[in-house]
């Protein structure tokens, strides 16, 4: 579709609708935030499929997600092609690549904006191997660091370069920016390598098992989206739970002060204003390829 590439104006329809009931948040408060954040957010977003996750009655209330581009999107937005698994008819999705595109997203109420790991142009080459590291609700937070440390020391040894994220869920991302030159059965397979090693070395702690009830109290580490039309939160990106935290990148050396949902709506600008964005730059610090690798 044809944009027009200069700044446009986004209508907020319901501004006084609340969306946080315990937080007495707004859509208007929502609507602002993602304009807030937009420069830091773009980068991580710009060019890569969007899974939109909608809550129009607020987060008490059930939503749902929505990988096609909704029927009304206006022409200025860009919709994709995406190749589908299983499918000779590709999925059009919405690719948010400009700050009024986010602000559309956040009067549809979309709160929580998932994006996939590759760019639209070549959805089979992903720019980021995750490892997500999934505790249960009751983990110990200090433990949980550890874990988050440990595998930013392994994916150093692997010659990755390790990125963090709160998920303004349960637990973190550990991240690497790749070169886009493998494709996701690699990563994935170099993901699960260094996710089993790890258990291996604290079987009591850690666990791989995709089965539930096969955790016990492990802390879960999930290789399941390096794989193709899987997607991440997308950083900045708010979470459809009470307090309205946010997924948010932070540097190791915030691990001690931080946890899954130390940010959010509340005080981002800030943050943003004392730190920048810790993922600032990640897309030039990919290795030349897949390291270890064949």
């Amino acid at each position: 579709m044809n944009r027009d590439p200069g700044e446009r104006d986004v209508e907020l329809s319901n501004p006084d609708k609340v969306l946080y009931p315990a937080d007495g948040r707004t859509k208007r408060d929502v609507f602002e935030y993602f304009g807030s954040v937009s420069s830091e957010m773009l980068p991580h977003v710009r060019g890569k499929p969007a899974t939109l996750r909608r809550f129009p009655d607020g987060v008490h209330e059930e939503g749902f997600f929505q990988k096609a581009a909704p029927d009304s999107v206006p022409d200025w937005i860009r919709v994709a092609a995406v190749p589908q698994v299983g499918s000779a008819e590709p999925l059009h999705q919405v690719v948010a690549d400009d700050a009024a595109t986010l602000l559309y997203l956040a009067n549809l109420a979309c709160l929580e904006l998932h994006v996939g790991l590759a760019r639209v142009e070549q959805p089979d080459r992903p720019l980021l191997a995750v490892l997500d590291v999934d505790p249960p609700a009751d983990v110990d937070l200090p433990l949980l660091r550890d874990v988050v440390r440990d595998l930013c020391r392994r994916f150093r040894g692997a010659g990755l370069t390790p990125y963090l994220q709160t998920t303004g869920g349960k637990g973190f991302h550990v991240v690497a920016p790749l070169a886009g030159e493998h494709g996701f059965d690699e990563v994935r397979d170099r993901m699960r390598t260094m996710s089993q090693q790890a258990q291996d070395d604290q079987p009591r702690t850690l666990t791989t098992s995709q089965r539930k009830q096969h955790r016990g109290d492990r802390i879960y580490l999930d290789v399941g989206r390096n794989a193709y039309g899987q997607t991440m939160i997308a950083p900045y990106s708010l979470r459809a739970r009470d307090g309205a935290p946010a997924a948010t990148p932070v540097t190791e050396e915030e691990l001690d002060e931080v946890g899954p949902r130390s940010f959010g709506l509340a005080g981002m600008a800030e943050r943003l204003a004392r730190r920048g964005d810790p993922w600032s730059g990640i897309e030039q610090a990919h290795p030349a390829g897949l390291p270890g690798g064949a």
